[in-house]
């Protein structure tokens, strides 16, 4: 049976403020509050709110409909504060039990590709928090941007993860399909599933294009192309931004009349749906990635993210500092760091043309960003001077560790003991106390008694 795996991706990233020069050392804020409300509200009102609501009748309306959500850590802390009621409709499309949400980094970043630590404390920290909120741990796995490369691939499944999502790039691929399922190139137990980015970009970018060729694109056009294909395909990985729905398609294009149709008529052609965690099927190849790909631009790689002096000379100067941030204990530098490390952030900084720039050129997006970046390294240098070597940090990384664990130890002994004593006196020890009690109050009855006489 031929079935659909649907994932949308949910991040809003903070809108960074124009940050001068001569605000260096003075000003510690770096965000718009004003824009970064104003795009979350709009998206909450346009897009997430009425699809969800739409997609909840759906999940209850169909029993066989199922679909997949990342939410980075960002966009959850952005909902929490400005639109909460998001968060309550997502937690009642997982009250469903039919809705997976996958793990990521936290901080929506890149730190796969330079700071595997960073990258492993990212998805532990985002893993906790899906599962704070919506009750369950992830199992699947989708990074960044959909960046993956084999090592990236290797760490990930270190972490327990056995199902990667990935972008079908046709330098991965090769002649192969997207509509199968893959293994790791050296890790056979760990499922690749490929974006199938043709289908998924017709519903993002072409849907209400009348220029284009197959326009109007309608659900029942969409059936009839999975339906056409060989027979062998049977998973169809439609993955798109969430943003698609209300934003990218307006509401006037008939974008939620689609969605709404897509269950009704996939059932008319025996086409199921399925989570990423609940694909089925033994992997049909291995796939190697020796470079990391990603689903930015034409390409699939990071070109888009990482392909200028002005990116390189940013991110290198942002994870300089990983092993001072880490020793930190201020909340607000700690909060920056996770924030800074947004890939859309070197993303606005890239010459090709990218969504969602309200810089005039990469320039003005390189400056803005190493005028804010230069403050924070400023407040990491006051906390952890640079004249500190690498090796005497890493010994003091390691001390602190060593002592965490020894008070650690020492708390649970003293649990141990604590729960010893009680329950030495609270089973058959009682009579002992009793007479303990009892002896105590003689002795002190006869020392009274002595210290009276001398009156």
């Amino acid at each position: 049976m031929k079935t659909i795996c649907l994932y949308f991706e949910v991040h809003i990233p903070y809108v960074l403020k124009r940050y001068r020069f001569f605000e260096i050392g003075n000003d510690h804020y770096y965000y718009d509050d004003f824009a970064t409300e104003d795009r979350v509200r709009y998206l909450a009102e346009k897009s997430f709110l009425p699809t969800n609501k739409l997609l909840l009748q759906l999940l209850n309306q169909n029993s066989d409909f199922c679909c997949a959500f990342s939410i980075s850590g960002a966009s959850i802390e952005q909902l929490e504060q400005y639109a909460p009621e998001v968060i309550d409709s997502f937690q009642a499309l997982a009250a469903t039990g039919k809705v997976e949400f996958l793990a990521e980094p936290y901080a929506h970043s890149m730190a796969s590709l330079f700071d595997a630590d960073e990258f492993e404390r990212q998805v532990t920290k985002h893993a906790a928090k899906v599962k704070e909120l919506f009750g369950k741990k992830p199992t699947s796995f989708r990074n960044t941007d959909f960046i993956y490369s084999d090592e990236i691939g290797e760490k990930v499944a270190s972490m327990g993860y056995k199902t990667i999502l990935i972008e079908g790039a046709k330098h991965v691929l090769g002649w192969r399909s997207p509509n199968y399922v893959y293994q790791h190139a050296y890790l056979p137990k760990v499922k690749l599933l490929a974006r199938n980015h043709v289908l998924s970009n017709h519903i993002t970018f072409h849907f209400s294009d009348p220029s284009w060729s197959e326009y109007p694109f309608t659900a029942d056009k969409l059936m009839d192309w999975l339906q056409a294909s060989p027979q062998e395909e049977q998973v169809f990985n439609l993955w798109m931004g969430y943003e698609t729905f209300g934003d990218v398609q307006k509401e006037w294009t008939g974008i939620f009349e689609f969605l709404k149709a897509i269950p009704m008529v996939a059932r008319k052609y025996n086409i199921g749906f399925v989570m990423p965690s609940g694909v089925e099927g033994e992997p049909i190849a291995p796939l190697s990635a020796p470079y990391p790909v990603s689903w930015q631009g034409e390409e699939k790689d990071l070109g888009i993210m990482l392909g200028n002096a002005l990116q390189e000379e940013a991110i290198n100067k942002l994870y300089s500092v990983t092993e001072r941030v880490n020793l930190c204990k201020e909340k607000n530098l700690k909060r920056d760091w996770l924030h800074l490390q947004c890939a859309d952030y070197f993303r606005f900084m890239s010459f090709k043309p990218t969504w969602g720039n309200t810089f005039e050129s990469p320039y003005d997006a390189f400056i803005n960003y190493m005028n804010i970046l230069s403050d924070f390294l400023l407040r990491v240098e006051a906390e952890y001077p640079t004249s500190i070597e690498n090796e005497e940090l890493n010994e003091l990384l390691k001390t602190i560790s060593e002592q965490e664990k020894t008070i650690e130890k020492n708390q649970i002994e003293k649990d141990i003991i604590k729960y010893d004593i009680f329950f030495y006196f609270s089973t058959e020890h009682i009579p002992h106390l009793l007479l303990l009690l009892y002896h105590c109050f003689v002795i002190y009855a006869i020392s009274f008694q002595k210290f009276m006489s001398f009156f």
